[in-house]
């Protein structure tokens, strides 16, 4: 039977580390752990100091004793209720010198990045087709919600919804491989890394992929995600056929054959029109890729920018604010007959991370926090971290800190110099990106011409960006990452076009949340929104850009809202997807707030 979550999680780490999670009981969730009150009830008679108690010889002397014992009381009150709850306790009003944890059977899931989550009694987890058919027919005819959400990476929480979700995760078998073909039909709860570990035996592989591998194939098809290489679609282009399991019309299979109108719209669907419950997959061969990175700049690059993009079958650039470095990644087929490059590296990695280590060491003690990060048992050695780790280690010292930003920004550059080189290995190995811990993120795909005759928009999209960043002194981290796709024909994509020629670029900032500390983390987010606000100001409009569906936040202020909402008609088909979720979805029990701001459904549509 379908099964409600019954543990405060990640969505990432329902399947992260155990491949079939154990079935989750909906009547006998776990008790919570006991919450440790801080603070303990102060004693009115308790006595200040070891003298004895001296005897009230007149009345002022009690007033003043009773006045004491009120302005502690009071004090320890005021300090309870100022400081803030743990996380079981946020939502509820405590008593006095007593936190109030959240009902047995009310649950947490947030977002892998921690910036989105909702408290929901209702998490479902069907483990076929059948209970998933049952599950979305009872609720439609409750009325009551179940959003469909994947791993719970998209940044902007897309998937989320209090009133309920339904997760594939263990939905997850490659059901067909057609080797001749090179077709895969698979459960849409399958994640991105299982599929290539399953299919890897028939030689086959994706054409293209993400940053990263823990996405569940649903997911990553409905939001229009997407690799780089100027001659390869977004993921949702594999896709030639799926099964959506709606609330109105039951169960039904779209194609380019059958009933392509909707199946182009359904493709990039955002959970909306239908649970995508299975995917069928063009594939291709298994192939193994040498990766070359090195360093350039600004002016070189102009001066290559077209032969990279043609010549080279996945291409990215890594801008740097306030230096003039481009990390370029190239990823190309090995060659059959010279075979992979001969190269030796003239750093090790120990020698490219030293001057990255220098840095934090030497901000430790401008923190003047050496001495105890040196005593805490905990903090792992300098010498095994990753540079992504350094880097998150050296921005939780001062994020906001332009300077400090600076620094650390020109100590990756340097990174990135002493790391040049040739790596091979197969595709779903070499394509991945670490791309650091938690953070936010917005990420704008525009036109960049054709391959033929690139516009260069690209390019100056970036340079502009650069210079805002320096002259509103923005603490901006790296990278400003830079991929690039052909067309889709999917109508919801970003990357939508009519051309077959047509090439889009997509451009990435970030801030990370290298902290939990909670007050620390709202002062990013803030500096994060004022920065991707003048981006929006200055950017998006004069060069068509929009924001990925994964990373599109949601405006607060009503006049914002309107302003993206009338925006986003003017690029996407938003009356015809309206129209298909009234027809497929009329209860809106597949929908959430985000879908309801952006998308209204109005009696007119």
């Amino acid at each position: 039977m379908s099964r409600a979550l019954s543990l405060r999680r990640s969505l990432l780490h329902l399947h992260r580390h155990h491949h079939r999670p154990k079935p989750l009981s909906p009547t006998t969730p776990p008790s919570p752990k006991p919450v440790q009150n801080p603070f303990t009830p102060l004693n009115p008679a308790r006595k200040f100091c070891t003298s004895p108690t001296p005897t009230p010889s007149t009345n002022s002397e009690v007033r003043k004793y009773i006045g004491y014992t009120a302005l502690v009381i009071f004090c320890g009150a005021a300090t309870y209720y100022s400081f803030p709850f743990p996380g079981n306790a946020k939502h509820k009003k405590a008593q006095l010198f007593r936190y109030a944890p959240l009902p047995e059977d009310l649950h947490t899931v947030s977002n892998w990045s921690g910036t989105h989550e909702v408290q929901t009694r209702n998490f479902y987890q069907p483990e076929n087709i059948e209970q998933l058919e049952k599950l979305v027919k009872e609720n439609n005819e409750k009325k009551a919600r179940i959003r469909p959400v994947g791993s719970g990476l998209s940044p902007n929480g897309i998937g989320l919804a209090r009133s309920g979700m339904v997760n594939l995760a263990l939905m997850d078998k490659v059901l067909e491989v057609d080797k001749e073909k090179r077709r895969v039909r698979v459960e849409a709860g399958i994640r991105v890394q299982e599929l290539v570990d399953g299919i890897k035996e028939y030689g086959l592989t994706l054409q293209n992929f993400a940053s990263i591998r823990e996405q569940q194939i649903g997911g990553i098809v409905q939001v229009g995600a997407h690799g780089t290489g100027a001659r390869l679609p977004p993921i949702d282009e594999q896709v030639i056929s799926m099964k959506l399991v709606t609330p109105a019309k039951g169960t039904i299979e779209i194609s380019k054959e059958k009933d392509p109108e909707l199946f182009y719209l359904a493709r990039v669907g955002l959970g909306g029109l239908g649970v995508v419950s299975e995917v069928t997959l063009q594939c291709v061969e298994r192939q193994e890729l040498v990766e070359h990175t090195f360093i350039s700049n600004m002016k070189d690059i102009k001066k290559n920018h077209k032969k990279l993009l043609s010549e080279n079958k996945h291409v990215k650039y890594l801008h740097i604010p306030y230096t003039d470095a481009v990390v370029v990644v190239t990823c190309n087929p090995v060659s059959k007959w010279k075979g992979p490059p001969k190269y030796k590296p003239k750093y090790t990695t120990d020698e490219a991370l030293q001057h990255v280590r220098d840095l934090y060491k030497e901000s430790l003690e401008k923190y003047r926090i050496a001495a105890a990060k040196s005593s805490d048992d905990n903090e792992p050695d300098i010498n095994e971290l990753s540079f992504t780790e350094l880097r998150d280690k050296l921005l939780a010292l001062d994020p906001l800190s332009k300077d400090h930003v600076v620094k650390i920004n020109r100590a990756e550059a340097e990174f990135w110099r002493k790391s040049e080189g040739y790596r091979v290995g197969w595709s779903d190995e070499i394509l991945g990106f670490d791309c650091g811990g938690q953070q936010w993120v917005s990420e704008n795909c525009f036109p960049a011409g054709t391959l033929a005759k690139p516009s260069l928009k690209d390019l100056e999209f970036i340079e502009k960006l650069k210079q805002l960043i320096e002259k509103e002194e923005i603490p901006a981290p790296a990278p400003i990452e830079q991929r690039w796709t052909a067309r889709s024909q999917s109508s919801m994509s970003p990357a939508s076009s009519s051309a077959e020629d047509d090439i889009f670029s997509w451009v990435g900032i970030i801030m990370y949340l290298p902290t939990m500390d909670a007050r620390q983390r709202k002062e990013i987010t803030e500096e994060f929104f004022h920065y991707r606000h003048l981006t929006q100001v200055e950017l998006w409009d004069k060069y068509s850009a929009y924001e990925h569906w994964a990373k599109i936040e949601v405006p607060k202020d009503k006049d914002e809202l309107a302003a993206l909402k009338e925006r986003l008609r003017r690029r996407f088909p938003v009356d015809a997807y309206n129209k298909a979720r009234k027809e497929l979805d009329p209860n809106k029990i597949l929908s959430n707030n985000m879908l309801e701001k952006l998308f209204p459904l109005s009696e007119t549509n």
